[in-house]
């Protein structure tokens, strides 16, 4: 599956409440799921000094597919393809990688 048909099959599961503009939830979501991830990531060095499991993987990789899942429609509320912005973010970070900029701070370095 691409990530265009990726983006058509998650907005058949978009099932969410009408809360102001229509890119407000999958907003709030993809921050929710972020945060889980980071919680997952902070237990791991909290609780294991850094040794991550196969089952700290497999649900890291749950955690992952939500925001994946957001970005998605976050990406769909503003009628943004997936590819295109997977491949306009390829060619930035060549473009960063080539020029020696992938260091740095700044959207337009």
């Amino acid at each position: 599956m691409d990530f265009n048909q990726y983006q058509k099959f998650t907005k058949k599961t978009a099932v969410y409440p009408k809360i102001g503009k229509s890119f407000i939830y999958p907003m709030i979501g993809l921050s929710g799921e972020v945060g889980e991830v980071a919680e997952k990531i902070k237990k791991i060095f909290r609780d294991k000094k850094g040794r991550v499991s196969k089952t700290d993987k497999q649900e890291l990789s749950k955690e992952l597919g939500d925001v994946l899942w957001y970005v998605s429609q976050l990406a769909t509320e503003f009628g943004l393809p997936l590819d295109e912005i997977v491949n306009g973010n390829v060619e930035k970070l060549n473009s960063r990688f080539k020029r020696g900029k992938i260091n740095g701070s700044g959207d337009n370095r």
